[in-house]
């Protein structure tokens, strides 16, 4: 070839890749990929838990960072990781009250939240910092969260950790007979469901306990942005429905939670009496749960003749109050909230 020839072969255009190819052989991966998690995801919560899981526990770190600067400088006597039970970390509970107390103290038991797949003691150990500087023993308790332990695991561990605080009153600083039953979101239903069980001898045959404490025990309950009717909960659809279902089957170990005798058992709306004890309940307004759980329960209760105490806001409020609120310190609404806790802690306990 003579290099005229040469050269112009070479300067001939090379024949472009198409672009298309390149863009189907990405989309390909990416439609595969999503199938197969598609696939795992509906033969096993565990891919949607440790998710939520994720999202959740960075929320409630910084949460607890922002509850930090309102703790005030009283000296407290602090007792951490009491076991209550042998499954390790899960049964264990962090205890706190003033260093200048001398005998038993009327007593917070605090259930963490986190959906039931998530959260931990720590979460809110400030704000138990807080209660108990008022002049309480407060007590963090931890239980086996979802999909590690299913339902109703969490709540046999959590009237084991009751039959520990009873029994073990002297070392703790705990009154017995004045214990005050608390939790927050997943928290505020396992703690509705433990006044229940422990008020109602029908609820206890059905959930097959014989609860650790009576009746006359359990002072009062605080319930914050918790979730008391299951199947209005089944009901949520778009983001929020997706979560929370995921979180139920995690927690359940079951798809049909919603029709069988988990959502049946932990819909406290059910099942709570004219004993049950009397009762503290909030929500922002900002969260859908207030409407759908929290003002429907405390309806309930009225209903029933128990003496509620609430604190809801107008509908148009503003700042629009998030779910778990009344930790958000920095809101001065979450403080008027802590505020109004610790007032009804001291209308129905006596030091």
């Amino acid at each position: 070839m003579s290099i005229d020839a040469h050269t112009a072969e070479s300067a001939r255009p090379k024949k472009a890749r198409k672009p298309w190819r390149r863009t189907k052989v990405v989309l390909g991966i990416i439609v595969a990929v999503a199938a197969v998690i598609a696939i795992i995801g509906s033969i096993t919560p565990w891919p949607s838990a440790m998710i939520i899981r994720a999202v959740f526990t960075k929320g409630g770190d910084e949460t607890a960072a922002e509850m930090d600067k309102y703790v005030p400088e009283t000296k407290l006597d602090v007792q951490k990781d009491v076991a209550y039970g042998d499954d390790g970390a899960d049964t264990t509970m962090d205890v706190f009250r003033p260093a200048s107390a001398t005998g038993a103290l009327p007593t917070v038991v605090w259930i963490h939240g986190g959906a039931w797949i998530s959260g931990a003691k720590e979460n809110v150990d400030p704000y138990m910092r807080i209660l108990a500087a008022e002049g309480y023993t407060t007590i963090a308790v931890n239980y086996t969260i979802g999909p590690e332990g299913v339902y109703p695991l969490a709540v046999h561990q959590l009237d084991a950790a009751l039959a520990y605080i009873d029994e073990h009153a002297d070392e703790l600083g705990v009154d017995p007979q004045q214990i005050v039953l608390a939790g927050d979101s997943a928290g505020g239903q396992l703690a509705s469901q433990m006044a229940t069980l422990i008020t109602s001898p029908a609820y206890a045959e059905i959930m097959d306990i014989t609860p650790s404490l009576k009746p006359d025990q359990v002072v009062a309950t605080v319930l914050n942005c918790g979730v008391y009717d299951l199947a209005a909960l089944a009901q949520l659809d778009g983001i929020a429905g997706w979560g929370f279902k995921s979180a139920m089957w995690a927690y359940s170990g079951t798809k049909t939670w919603a029709e069988d005798s988990t959502g049946a058992t932990m819909s406290t709306i059910d099942w709570v009496t004219a004993d049950f004890p009397t009762t503290y309940i909030s929500g922002g307004n900002g969260d859908g749960l207030t409407w759908l759980q929290s003002i429907p329960m405390a309806k309930r209760l009225g209903e029933l003749g128990v003496d509620v105490t609430t604190q809801f806001w107008p509908a148009p409020h503003e700042p629009q109050l998030p779910h778990e609120y009344q930790f958000h310190l920095d809101l001065p609404d979450a403080r008027t909230a802590l505020q109004k806790t610790i007032e009804f802690l001291d209308a129905h306990t006596t030091r």
